[in-house]
C-alpha cells in the first residue's frame, strides 16, 4: 500500500485541504490576487447571501448538478470568512468545522444523549431549550421569549421568526380567519395614507406613515403565510417567476406582432399579460 504524500493529499479534488490552500494563496500579500487580498469580512457578507440565495434557487428549480455547483460557492464563503480570521489570529477553518460539531452533537442529546424525543416538535422545543440555555452560559441576559433572532435576516424571513417565537407563550391567531380579516383592515389603513401623500406630496409626516403602515400590512400578510404553512420566501419566489415568465412571454408576442412591448399603452400591454396568462393555460 501507497501513502500519499502531503502534496498529492493537498491535490485531491476533493479533498477539503485544497480549497483551503487556493483560498490561502489567493489571501497571500505578496503572490496573491488582488482583488481577494482587498476583501474583508463586511465586503464579502453580502456574497455571502447572495450564494446562499443561490442555493436555493437551485433547490428550487430541482436542479442537482446547479445545487452542486452553488453549494461550491457557499463552502467558498465559509473558506474566505476563516481564512480572514486565521489571518487576524481569530480562529481557523478547523474551529468553524469543530464548533458546529460540538453544536451538532450537544443539540441532539436523543441521538447522542440519553433524552426522548419522540417526534420533531419535541426535538424543536429541546433544541429551543438548549440554545436558550447556551445564551445564558454566554452571559446573555435577555430572557424574552424573542432572543436571539438574528437582526441579520432578511426581513421577512425575521418577521416569520418573531411570529413563530410569540406564538409559543400564546401570543397568536387561534385561525387565519381573523389574520385576513386583520389584513383587510391594514389595506383600508394603507389606502387612507396614500390619499393623505396624494393631496400633499411633501407632507413628511404622512409618508412616514405610509411606510409604517405598509410595513404592518407585510407584516400581516407574513402571518398569514405562516398559518398556511407556506414559506413565505418559496411564494416570493414563485410569484416572481411567474411575473418574470409571463412578462417575458409578453414582449415576444409584441415583437412577433411587429412592436416592442414598450411604449404601447397600459391597455395594450394589460391585452398582452392577459394573452400569456391564457397560453399557460391552454385556454
Amino acid at each position: 500500500m501507497t501513502v500519499p504524500k502531503e502534496s498529492d493529499v493537498t491535490d485531491a479534488p476533493g479533498d477539503i485541504r485544497r480549497i483551503l490552500d487556493i483560498m490561502a494563496r489567493l489571501r497571500d500579500p505578496q503572490r496573491g490576487c488582488p482583488w481577494d487580498v482587498q476583501q474583508d469580512f463586511a465586503s464579502i457578507a453580502a456574497y455571502t447571501i447572495e450564494e446562499a440565495y443561490e442555493v436555493a434557487d437551485a433547490i428550487d428549480r430541482v436542479d442537482l448538478p446547479g445545487l452542486c455547483d452553488e453549494l461550491g460557492d457557499l463552502l467558498l464563503q465559509v473558506v474566505f470568512h476563516a481564512q480572514m480570521a486565521q489571518e487576524q489570529g481569530a480562529f481557523a477553518f478547523g474551529d468553524v468545522v469543530a464548533a458546529i460539531s460540538d453544536k451538532m452533537i450537544r443539540r441532539h442529546p436523543h441521538i447522542f444523549g440519553d433524552v426522548d424525543a419522540g417526534d420533531a416538535q419535541t426535538v424543536l422545543r429541546n433544541w429551543e431549550a438548549i440554545k436558550r440555555e447556551e445564551r445564558a452560559a454566554a452571559g446573555d441576559t435577555d430572557t424574552s421569549a424573542l432572543a436571539g433572532i438574528a437582526r441579520g435576516l432578511p426581513e421577512w424571513q425575521r418577521a416569520v421568526k418573531l411570529q413563530s417565537r410569540a406564538a409559543r407563550v400564546g401570543f397568536d391567531w387561534p385561525s387565519p380567519e381573523p389574520v385576513i380579516a386583520k389584513l383587510h383592515e391594514e389595506i383600508d389603513e394603507v389606502r387612507v395614507e396614500f390619499d393623505a401623500v396624494a393631496a400633499d406630496p411633501d407632507d413628511t409626516a404622512a409618508q412616514d406613515r405610509l411606510e409604517e403602515e405598509l410595513g404592518d400590512l407585510l407584516f400581516v400578510a407574513a402571518n398569514l403565510a405562516r398559518h398556511a404553512k407556506v414559506d413565505v420566501g418559496a411564494a416570493l419566489r414563485r410569484a416572481n417567476h411567474k411575473f418574470e415568465r409571463r412578462f417575458r412571454a409578453m414582449e415576444t408576442m409584441a415583437d412577433a406582432d411587429g412592436g416592442a412591448l414598450a411604449g404601447q399603452s397600459l391597455d395594450a400591454q394589460d391585452a398582452y399579460w392577459n394573452r400569456a396568462k391564457q397560453a399557460e393555460r391552454g385556454t
